[in-house]
């Protein structure tokens, strides 16, 4: 989620912030928009026609978005479309539709970057084999951008912190540059331009350039990123949609008639902002123009890819996607998104093109539906509030939010007639798709928790709040958002009949199968093997396998085995093993196959093995031997890091650490840890994870996500504190340590700083799609540490 670095002081610092997206909307949108009423010889009567509809959409828009500021001062304004309110299919409707919108904003955004490009560099437009040679440029910005972004918000910030300014400047420049060279002219309001014959062009027109209403939404969100109290906060964050919007639809009403008289909208080579941009400044100041232009474009670009990174952190909290995706690089971002965003956006570029017309239409039908869900969600609120308190000035806001939902709705309409077989059908394509996508997602791992479930709410579907870190990116969710109810809250309470089956279940290390394959990284478990064997009195078996077990290869087969089992017998000649307590056996096929018949037909109690093979890679990340092995048997894996670290030594297990969910299927580690702290002499370090995020990831709404972390922390304790005793009872030595919020990053965390010999946690077995999916902690602390581990499969 995008952190607060610091509080707006005022309104223009609000409009650099958030004002990225829509300030850009300009510098493209007059191209399509031209050719259409142009090439048609409709352009004297329907151009003002078109201009002032869209004007009038600017404002009564921005009015309905000062009544949302006014009621939510959190940072979690937006469409008001709530799950409370709605159900689950406001949320998934609203988060498939924005997914699409961030597309989109990068592909439009993108191309309208190259086409500035292409204007000073007109080469750009030839063509290489079947490909133009923007096209090979705006996939490598794409990935550049890509790459910029998953670096985190500091390094977008320094990037493209500075370009909404840049371009604020730029327009104003040319609002005064047109009424100094050209006068001061608004556009004609022709009446014939909405009657039959010109009424569909000046709708067509006027679908065009809606997309100047792209990132209006995001000011709903700012409120909470400004000092001052809530009444000041919504103020500050309506002034600075007025700067955005305010500039946006002059340069519409001022320059948009200049640039209908001096450019020539069927020149395919240059833009029509170009072209007239070349005609009203002076000398070098329009190449400035197009500099600033491509460096605000590609911070639309970042921004949207940003604006996903936060849309896949609060839908994975809220469970709607795996947690695969919301997974945080070493930036403290998650990466995946965007780079499934990016290779979308190159797909695109290769088969459809980068002429920002291709997707202009598309862009303005998801935002006007996002529009239209905010009109009535807001319509609603006030009919609410009429029932229980009757004033006539709410029936005066209901009339005009009727009006703006009934607008933004009717241009949703007219986007779909206008454009459907040229691309919106593809809505009804791609939402139904990423609707089962969350359901899936949803079923396969249950409903949060009412505190992740609130807090989801403050970070699920965010719109772009483009200020690269310093603002909140929130919801476009609700309109209200209540904390979980008291009584609804998270509390650890012991099931007397479940909880206790750990105590009563005591485990007996006295049959162990170490994995070896003949290599140098295989072997470096044999060390971890012969403590267990010294500290538990356990029987180990031996156990390698030889691939390629056919007729015609038996002879190199049998070779290979007598090779394999000289190996086993020197391994037990080196350790100075007990040959009475040590079986040797080689089995035809793969390790993962001979593992699994072994325990079938004998009593193992554990599988020990290390996290590399003959690959030298840690065998979970290609797929290997652990990673099948937890999906399909039930017995605990014991992991040896390879590093060489315990080779020569007698290795201790002072120290274990235990990891808990506070789930009755983390319990199933119990019973191994205090086998192990009793066969060791170890002490325990029983360590819990709040699911709840800490109170630095979040500024809006502060206070309830700090009183939420403390309960969720209070509860973990009283939790470990219940397991605690009862270890305490059998004589074991314990530490409760409730921490982080990230589970496998502070599991790691913890096992460095408190010094532990051995990590102990339970993972999931799953089919490979889940797996894929869904990802497993097991797995990240694997990657991430140093430790052996021991894992507890439950399936």
């Amino acid at each position: 989620m995008a952190h607060v670095s610091n509080k707006l002081k005022n309104s223009f610092e609000g409009a650099l912030a958030g004002g990225g997206d829509p300030a850009t909307s300009p510098l493209y949108v007059f191209g399509p928009f031209l050719k259409l009423i142009v090439v048609a010889g409709v352009a004297r009567v329907t151009f003002g026609a078109s201009i002032w509809l869209v004007v009038l959409t600017i404002a009564v828009v921005s009015g309905m978005y000062r009544l949302v500021m006014k009621w939510v001062t959190d940072g979690s304004g937006g469409s008001g479309l709530s799950e409370e309110e709605f159900g689950g299919w406001a949320v998934k409707i609203n988060a498939a539709i924005t997914f699409v919108e961030y597309t989109l904003t990068f592909l439009v955004s993108m191309s309208a970057m190259v086409t500035f490009i292409a204007d000073r560099v007109p080469v750009l437009n030839e063509k290489i084999l079947w490909f133009q040679y923007r096209t090979i440029v705006a996939i490598g910005l794409s990935i550049l951008t890509g790459w910029l972004v998953n670096r985190g918000p500091r390094m977008a910030a320094r990037t493209f912190g500075p370009a909404t300014g840049g371009v604020l400047i730029l327009l104003w420049a040319m609002v005064i540059a047109t009424i100094f060279k050209e006068g001061f002219h608004l556009p004609d309001l022709n009446f014939t331009a909405f009657t039959r014959g010109y009424i569909h062009f000046t709708l067509g027109g006027y679908v065009r350039i809606l997309a100047v209403m792209t990132g209006i939404e995001v000011f709903a969100n700012l409120v909470a990123a400004y000092d001052g109290k809530p009444e000041e906060k919504s103020q500050r964050a309506f002034n600075s949609l007025l700067i955005i919007m305010g500039t946006t639809a002059i340069t519409m009403l001022i320059v948009g008639p200049a640039i209908y008289e001096l450019s020539n909208p069927l020149n395919s080579n240059v833009s029509v902002f170009t072209q007239t941009m070349d005609r009203l400044l002076p000398a070098p100041l329009p190449y400035f123009g197009t500099i600033v232009g491509i460096a605000v474009l590609m911070s639309a670009s970042a921004a949207s890819a940003q604006g996903l990174q936060n849309l896949a952190l609060g839908l994975r909290e809220r469970r709607y996607v795996p947690p695969v995706f919301g997974r945080r690089n070493r930036f403290d971002v998650a990466d995946k998104p965007v780079w499934l965003e990016v290779g979308i956006v190159g797909f695109c570029f290769l088969f459809f093109g980068t002429n920002e017309e291709t997707y202009l239409s598309l862009y303005a039908a998801g935002v006007f539906i996002l529009l239209s869900m905010t009109g009535w969600a807001v319509t609603k609120r006030l009919l609410r509030e009429i029932r229980s308190e009757f004033a006539f000035n709410r029936v005066t806001l209901v009339a005009g939010t009727i009006v703006a939902a009934t607008l933004t709705t009717a241009s949703t309409a007219i986007i779909f007639e206008e454009r459907f077989l040229e691309g919106a059908w593809t809505y009804f394509l791609f939402i139904p798709i990423l609707y089962a996508f969350f359901t899936m997602s949803r079923s396969r791992l249950g409903a949060p928790t009412p505190e992740m479930d609130y807090l989801g709410l403050l970070d699920a579907a965010q719109l772009a709040g483009f200020g690269f870190g310093q603002v909140p990116v929130k919801s476009i969710l609700p309109s209200i958002i209540r904390p979980p109810e008291p009584q609804k809250e998270l509390a650890w309470q012991p099931e007397p009949k479940e909880r206790s089956q750990w105590r009563d279940e005591h485990i007996e290390i006295q049959n162990a199968v170490v994995l070896l394959d003949g290599s140098e990284y295989a072997a470096q478990a044999l060390p971890l093997a012969k403590a267990v064997q010294k500290a538990t009195g356990a029987k180990l078996t031996l156990l390698s396998a030889v691939k390629n077990h056919t007729p015609s290869l038996e002879e190199q087969y049998s070779i290979t085995n007598k090779q394999r089992e000289a190996y086993l017998y020197g391994v037990v000649d080196g350790l100075e093993l007990d040959p009475s307590l040590v079986e040797v056996t080689v089995q035809p096929g793969s390790i993962t196959n001979a593992t699994i018949n072994l325990i079938e037909k004998h009593d193992v109690d554990l599988v020990i093995t290390s996290t590399r093979g003959k690959s030298g890679a840690k065998n979970w990340l290609t797929g290997g031997v652990t990673r099948k092995l937890v999906n399909q048997i039930y017995k605990p894996i014991l992991l040896a890091q390879v590093d060489g670290k315990f080779i020569g030594t007698t290795y201790k297990l002072g120290k274990i650490l235990v990891a808990l969910d506070g789930s009755i299927k983390s319990e199933k580690a119990l019973p191994y840890a205090r086998a192990f702290a009793e066969a060791f002499g170890s002490e325990l370090v029983l360590l819990s994870v709040p699911e709840v995020p800490e109170v630095k990831d979040y500024r809006a709404a502060a206070d309830v996500v700090k009183t939420i972390r403390q309960k969720a922390e209070a509860n973990m304790k009283k939790f470990l504190n219940a397991v605690a005793r009862s270890l305490r009872e059998d004589g074991i030595k314990v530490k409760t340590i409730v921490t982080g919020s990230r589970a496998a990053r502070t599991i790691v965390m913890v096992g460095k700083e408190e010094a532990a010999d051995l990590i102990i946690i339970t993972s999931r077995g799953r089919g490979e799609l889940d797996y894929l999916l869904l990802g497993s902690v097991a797995e990240q602390v694997v990657e991430q540490t140093d430790l052996p581990v021991l894992i507890i499969p439950v399936h």
